[in-house]
């Protein structure tokens, strides 16, 4: 399958180009997160991770504890992985940008990145201006295996520098133990191909989360499946759920089967399309062959550019 061809799978759920008015067309990535370091999951307010109770899966409806990979840590990393690739492709295509975007005191309101995430004007005296409405979200995402089978404590100690000895205990580091499983779900709405190819890139380039990241946080996302349609079909608890039943074969064909179980459940049936396996690394496979060169760069900013004259921004 080319590169167009795999494309052109998704072009009945991609727009031309962003628009301020959101429409229906939705595409949801249907992700495993495999943690491969010790991850700390968890709030500023406590050094206990984050941890929510669940029915044990979809036949079994027990209550067990599962630690939650809260969305807005997901989003935090990724909308900072954007942010690096733009720039690192901008320096490498020889492509100016005309105004800076850090997150999240000096959003720029120009870039893809603020086009796809979001952003509120951040600038002294421009509190009236339109802001960008999101068109990427996330849900939280929990672990497949219960709390118990995946949680860590690691007591850290003070060392002494002149006598090279074990001091005083200074706390404890609770962790998500590595080879655990996040099965996760990021939605898009109503975007275009180059947003789609900046979204899929993201996710496959972002290895660093949760907090305490300097020391470990390293986890390996990969994409099982792809749904499309006019609404979300799963949510990321029914995929977790419905995984555990199947823990034994997690694999695209499985993804595949659980999506397309509830794909009679939408508004509008009729609009779902669940893509076979095949197609899911065709286009994934695609979508990592698309070079962010200047022409992908300037076509990309132009888009963004043309969503603020649509809002009425004038510069």
């Amino acid at each position: 399958m080319t590169e167009q061809t795999a494309f052109n799978l998704l072009k009945p759920y991609l727009e031309e180009h962003p628009h301020p008015l959101i429409g229906a067309k939705t595409i949801q990535l249907l992700l495993i997160r495999e943690i491969h370091d010790y991850t700390v999951l968890r709030t500023e307010e406590t050094r206990e991770l984050n941890t929510v109770v669940t029915p044990l899966s979809i036949q079994q409806e027990s209550d067990v504890r599962r630690v939650a990979f809260l969305a807005t840590k997901q989003k935090a990393a990724e909308s900072r992985q954007l942010e690096y690739l733009l720039r690192t492709a901008a320096e490498s295509a020889g492509y100016k940008i005309e105004k800076p975007c850090f997150l999240k005191d000096n959003l720029c309101l120009e870039c893809p990145r603020c086009g796809l995430f979001g952003a509120t004007s951040t600038e002294a005296g421009k509190g009236q201006a339109p802001n960008i409405k999101h068109r990427i979200e996330y849900s939280t995402a929990f672990s497949l295996l219960p709390f118990e089978d995946i949680e860590t404590a690691t007591t850290f100690n003070a060392i002494n520098d002149d006598k090279q000895i074990t001091g005083q205990a200074l706390g404890t580091r609770y962790a998500v133990a590595p080879a655990s499983i996040f099965p996760s779900i990021v939605t898009l709405r109503s975007v275009t191909w180059r947003e789609f190819v900046l979204a899929v890139k993201t996710i496959l380039a972002c290895k660093s989360y949760g907090a305490e990241s300097r020391i470990g946080g390293d986890v390996r996302n990969t994409i099982f499946g792809i749904v499309a349609g006019w609404e979300e079909v799963l949510t990321s608890l029914e995929f977790t759920l419905e995984l555990y039943d199947r823990k034994d074969d997690l694999s695209a064909e499985t993804v595949q089967a659980i999506a397309q179980a509830y794909a009679p459940l939408a508004g509008n049936p009729s609009r779902i399309k669940v893509f076979r396996p095949e197609e899911v690394e065709a286009i994934v496979r695609a979508v990592t062959a698309v070079e962010l060169d200047k022409a992908f760069l300037e076509a990309s900013y132009e888009d963004i550019k043309n969503y603020r004259k649509e809002q009425g921004v004038k510069k």
